[in-house]
C-alpha cells in the first residue's frame, strides 16, 4: 500500500518581521507614542540614548546614529575626505551601496575577490588589487571588507595587508552588526564601521537608519556636521559639503526597544542556522562560520553544484518556500560599475552562479524549518 504525504503550500515568510511584532509591539507602541507625545521628531532624546546603547554594545567608544546604512558608508568617506583620483577597494560579491559610496565621493572603487567558503574579502585579492590601482594611475586609500551574510570578516588576514599598503579600514557591517572576530564585535575593528538597520537586517527599525562606529574623537565632531549638512556652530554656517543623514527620533525609540531583545535573537538564529546545517550537509554546500569569527545570519545562503539553482527555486516556490539570491551580478559585471577597475575575480563569479538563501529569522520555529528542510531534500534528491 503507497503512503502519500501531503505537502503544505501555504507561504513561509522569508523574513518574519510580523513575529517579532507580535513580541514586542505594546513596547514599540509606547515608545513610539512617547514620541508622538514630546513632538521631538528630529534629534530627540532617544537619538543620543540609542547612540551610548549601540556604543556599548559593540564595544565601541562611539556610535554616530544615521539615516541608513549607505549614508554611513557615505559620511566615513567624506569625513575622511576620499577624492576623485583615489581607490577604495570594495568585495566585488556584495550589495552595491558598498561601490556605490565610492563613485558617489567621486573616488574609484577597485574590486577585490572573495573567499570561496565564508564569502568574505580574500585578503591575497585584496594585495593584487592594490597593484591593479596604482598599475591605472590612482592613489590607494581605503578598503571596506563586508561582514557578508552576517559574518564578520577575517580581520587577521585583512588588517595586515591594509597597513603594508597604508589604507584606512572602513568596516561595512550593514549585514553583521552584532557578529564578532577573536571576540571583537563589528563595529568596534578598524578605522571605522558602518551599519544599517533596514527592517529586514538582523537589528532593524521601522524604515530606513543606520549609524557609524569608531574610535577617533577627532572623526566624530566631522561626521557630526556631514550629518547636519556640513554645519558648523549651527545649521546656518557651512564649514563643509554635508548631506542630511540624521536618524529619526521615532525610529531611535524602536531601536531601543529591538536593541534590548537582540542578545536572545542572535541566539535563536545561530540555533537555527546550526539546525539547516547540520540537516541538509549532505545534500548542499552548507554555509561555514571560520574559526574565530561568529554571524548573526542575516542570510542562510547554501551554494549548489552549477545549474541547479533555478530548479530548486521553482520547486521550492511551488511548496510556499521562498527563496532569494544574494546576488546575480558581482559588482565588475554590473553595468553602472563594469568600468571601474578589476583583477580576475573567479570566486564572485561562480558564487554568482550557484548561491540561493532560505528562510531566516529568530521567530522561525522548527516545524516551519523541517517543512523547509524537507522541501529542499526533495528539491535536491533527483
Amino acid at each position: 500500500m503507497t503512503t502519500h504525504v501531503k505537502i503544505q503550500t501555504a507561504p513561509i515568510p522569508f523574513i518574519d518581521v510580523a513575529a517579532q511584532r507580535a513580541r514586542l509591539g505594546a513596547r514599540i507602541d509606547r515608545a513610539v507614542s512617547s514620541v508622538l507625545e514630546s513632538c521631538r521628531f528630529v534629534n530627540g532624546p532617544e537619538v543620543a540614548i540609542l547612540e551610548e546603547q549601540l556604543a556599548a554594545f559593540a564595544g565601541a567608544k562611539h556610535a554616530i546614529a544615521c539615516a541608513s546604512g549607505t549614508d554611513a558608508l557615505a559620511m566615513i568617506l567624506m569625513s575622511w575626505g576620499i577624492k576623485a583620483g583615489d581607490a577604495v577597494f570594495c568585495p566585488a560579491f556584495t550589495f552595491c551601496a558598498t561601490a556605490e559610496v565610492v563613485a558617489w565621493v567621486g573616488a574609484t572603487p577597485v574590486f577585490v575577490d572573495v573567499k570561496a567558503d565564508t564569502f568574505n574579502m580574500d585578503a591575497e585579492s585584496l594585495d593584487r588589487a592594490v597593484a591593479v590601482a596604482k598599475a591605472s594611475g590612482l592613489t590607494p586609500k581605503a578598503v571596506m571588507p563586508v561582514d557578508l551574510f552576517g559574518q564578520a570578516a577575517d580581520y587577521d588576514a585583512l588588517l595586515p595587508v591594509a597597513e603594508k599598503h597604508g589604507l584606512k579600514v572602513l568596516c561595512d557591517t550593514a549585514q553583521g552588526f552584532g557578529a564578532a572576530w577573536r571576540g571583537k564585535r563589528t563595529g568596534s575593528i578598524g578605522d571605522a564601521s558602518a551599519t544599517s538597520f533596514f527592517p529586514a537586517k538582523p537589528l532593524g527599525c521601522y524604515g530606513d537608519g543606520g549609524a557609524v562606529f569608531t574610535e577617533d574623537d577627532a572623526l566624530v565632531p566631522i561626521l557630526k556636521s556631514v550629518r547636519e549638512h556640513g554645519q558648523g556652530v549651527d545649521k546656518y554656517e557651512n564649514v563643509r559639503i554635508g548631506m542630511t543623514g540624521r536618524l529619526d527620533t521615532i525610529q531611535a525609540a524602536i531601536l531601543l526597544e529591538k536593541l534590548d531583545i537582540f542578545e536572545d535573537e542572535i541566539r535563536a538564529r545561530e540555533t537555527i542556522a546550526a539546525r539547516y546545517n547540520a540537516l541538509l550537509g549532505d545534500v548542499a554546500t552548507v554555509p561555514v562560520v571560520a574559526e574565530g569569527a561568529t554571524s548573526v545570519w542575516a542570510q542562510y545562503t547554501i551554494r549548489l553544484a552549477p545549474g541547479r539553482r533555478d530548479a530548486l527555486a521553482d520547486a521550492l516556490k511551488n511548496e510556499g518556500v521562498p527563496t532569494a539570491v544574494y546576488y546575480r551580478l558581482p559588482m565588475h559585471k554590473q553595468p553602472a560599475y563594469s568600468a571601474f577597475p578589476a583583477d580576475a575575480l573567479p570566486v564572485s563569479e561562480a558564487l554568482c552562479a550557484e548561491v540561493i538563501s532560505l528562510p531566516m529569522h529568530a521567530y522561525l520555529d522548527e516545524a516551519t524549518q523541517d517543512r523547509i528542510i524537507a522541501a529542499v531534500r526533495r528539491a535536491l534528491a533527483g
